[in-house]
């Protein structure tokens, strides 16, 4: 037992969940020599001394002790111990007090690590490799210790830890960096393994690509091919067939292959035709295991760049006929998200909708069914061919949720629905709470078919519940805009005229605008919306004064004023307005132009707008030509993810085209 453990006040200290007295049971159990009570522990350990990555006076305190487990060579495990403090004693972006004081109590320990380097244990030496370069304050031996290890090691996992230390190491030492790329450049040529030249190759091109070879991405192929017909040998003579090799058979997965891949699409960036050649080699690996992990990639390189997609979005159509579950769902998850940029695979995706019934939805435990993937993919396609299936799920007795918005995408070819979204749309409980979830979707899909016999289920939705609630106020704005697009604003006038004093009132103004031309009538409530201290209030105001052009000028000082002040963002809606309703095109440039720099998220309504200014866009014609020309999209860097992303950023690029051809 580790001595000194009762010797601290820890009743005093506090962790993630409060009081630290239960830390010494934890510390204790990690040297027990039953495996359960060893990961409760680490549990414990990561769950409130460690919570969330944070640093406590019982953390600080704790790491002593974790280094006087980690040297004792007899007990298991000790590879967590090690991952432990190191996650401790990581570097804080936010750089607080504590933080710094648990790197310092790491790094005075960090003698420890350079005996753990050459540790029994090759879990607890594939763990201390990147220990040294994070935590030993003498370049020179750290080198010298990595190079050491890489002569006498004969583990493939550390020798593949050792690689990516030697990265990091020429990335913290750049003054040091050669001796490190030397070894690099050493391993990723014969006679080394293909795996370890792969992860060579893979730091090379993240630290040091002057010394890649002439054509990396055919060599990186070649090596992934040979890598996975050596792993594959591997398990074919494994011995004894036991129920984890029949699992791992079932489900095959490879992920210290996907790391070693994505080190490197991760290096070559903004190289978006290396990368797509990379993929395609990927995916036409003999490998399923490769070709799911390629899928998987593509969605971030598809998400995060633009380039010419179809070969290898042909190639994802092609994993659609194999009998592997997980590689073929993987492959129709990343189609999915691509919209009408995944039409090279819409032969296949059409084959796998009318080959398998029971994936056109997918069911959720407790949940609603939802469209399933396969018929997603091919409706967001925009593939008419999706029509049929559609047409037998809105037939039958629950269609999935959500399925107006998916149908939506495929716009007038999905004209042979309406009657069925109809039926659907007037039998919508107007006094349910699930009302306007289960109208928003065919609202949309309305629209977009353009169908203006469905007026009547329409006007039913907006004139809500017989008590005044339910759907109506959660989807006025979306019936509204709908009615406005089928010229079916007139016949709604005396529901629009009850809307003017709700949150509704700039739709309901816009719409009634619509259908007599009347400004007069509608000026003065789109001039109190434009007056209101909610932002979406004002943006709604503004994009309706701009449909009325100049019949608005008296709304142009208030304009004039939101275009000077508040958040960039909501300026674009005020700036675009004053251009439809003055023309003058003087100060409108200077906030597209700054907004364009500042917040991505403007770009897509900004873009729209120069395409309507035709030549009077032309002082911006370097934003346009420079967002045509950027590999990155343009909101791959703001925030998480969306899937939607792809979609915004294809469109944006649409308008960007137009406006510089009209100038």
């Amino acid at each position: 037992m580790v001595t000194g453990i009762d010797e601290v006040d820890w009743a005093s200290l506090r962790h993630g969940h409060g009081s630290a007295e239960d830390v010494p049971g934890w510390l204790r159990a990690l040297a027990s020599a039953d495996a359960a009570e060893r990961a409760t522990a680490l549990d414990g350990m990561y769950g409130a001394v460690h919570h969330e990555g944070r640093v406590y006076d019982s953390t600080l305190a704790c790491v002593p002790f974790l280094f006087a487990l980690a040297a004792r060579e007899e007990l298991p495990d000790r590879g967590c111990i090690v991952e432990l403090l190191i996650s401790i004693g990581a570097e804080s972006a936010e750089g607080a007090d504590r933080d710094r004081r648990a790197r310092e109590a790491v790094c005075a320990g960090a003698e420890v690590f350079t005996a753990l380097a050459g540790d029994p244990d090759p879990a607890v030496r594939r763990t201390a490799a990147g220990a040294l370069v994070r935590f030993l304050h003498d370049p020179p031996r750290v080198l010298e210790l990595l190079r050491r290890r890489l002569r006498a090691e004969r583990d493939d996992c550390v020798l593949l830890a050792l690689t990516e230390a030697l990265g990091r190491f020429a990335h913290r030492y750049p003054a040091l960096a050669d001796g490190a790329v030397d070894l690099l450049a050493e391993q990723s040529a014969p006679p080394h393994p293909p795996g370890l030249r792969l992860a060579a190759l893979g730091q090379l091109a993240l630290r040091a690509p002057a010394r890649l070879p002439a054509d990396p991405v055919p060599a990186a192929v070649r090596l992934l091919h040979e890598r996975s017909a050596q792993r594959r040998r591997v398990e074919e003579h494994s011995g004894t067939d036991t129920l984890v090799r029949r699992i791992r058979r079932l489900r095959p997965s490879d992920e210290q292959g996907a790391v070693l891949l994505r080190t490197l699409h991760s290096a070559l960036g903004d190289r978006v035709t290396d990368r797509i050649a990379l993929l395609t080699g990927q995916l036409t690996s003999p490998d399923p295991v490769d070709r799911c992990n390629a899928a998987w990639m593509s969605a971030g390189l598809f998400r995060g760049w633009r380039g010419a997609y179809d070969e290898p979005v042909r190639l994802l159509g092609a994993q659609l006929g194999t009998e592997q579950d997980r590689l073929r769902d993987a492959a129709v998850s990343v189609l999915a998200e691509l919209y009408a940029l995944a039409a090279p695979a819409a032969d296949e995706l059409h084959a796998l909708v009318t080959a398998r019934p029971d994936l056109w939805t997918h069911r959720w435990e407790r949940c609603p069914p939802t469209l399933g993937g396969p018929l997603k993919a091919l409706a967001r396609s925009g593939d008419p061919r999706a029509v049929p299936a559609l047409a037998q799920l809105l037939a039958g007795p629950s269609a999935p949720a959500g399925l107006g918005c998916e149908l939506a995408h495929l716009g007038r070819a999905a004209a042979p629905l309406a009657p069925a979204l109809r039926h659907r749309l007037g039998r919508v409980p107007l006094a349910s709470p699930a009302a306007a979830r289960l109208a928003a979707p065919l609202v949309a899909a309305v629209g977009a078919v353009g169908d203006s016999d469905a007026v009547p289920e329409l006007l039913r939705l907006l004139s809500g519940s017989p008590d005044g609630l339910g759907a109506r106020d959660a989807v006025a704005g979306q019936v509204i805009g709908t009615l406005t697009g089928l010229g079916a604003a007139a016949q709604a006038a005396p529901l629009l005229h009850a809307l003017l004093p709700t949150r509704h009132a700039a739709a309901a103004a816009g719409a009634l605008w619509s259908a007599d031309g009347d400004a007069s009538a509608v000026l003065p409530v789109l001039l109190r919306e434009l007056a209101q201290p909610e932002p979406a209030a004002r943006g709604a105001a503004a994009r309706q004064l701009g449909r009325l052009g100049p019949a608005a000028r008296t709304a142009l000082p208030e304009l004039h004023r939101l275009v000077r002040s508040g958040p960039v963002r909501e300026r674009i809606p005020a700036a675009c307005a004053l251009w439809r309703i003055a023309g003058d095109p003087g100060p409108v440039r200077p906030v597209f132009r700054a907004a364009w720099t500042a917040d991505p998220r403007t770009r897509v309504p900004i873009a729209r707008c120069l395409a309507a200014m035709g030549p009077a866009a032309a002082p911006l014609r370097d934003l346009l030509a420079a967002e045509l020309a950027r590999p990155r999209r343009h909101r791959s860097r703001v925030g998480a993810y969306g899937h939607r992303d792809i979609l915004d950023d294809e469109r944006l690029l649409r308008w960007c085209g137009e406006a510089l051809a009209g100038l």
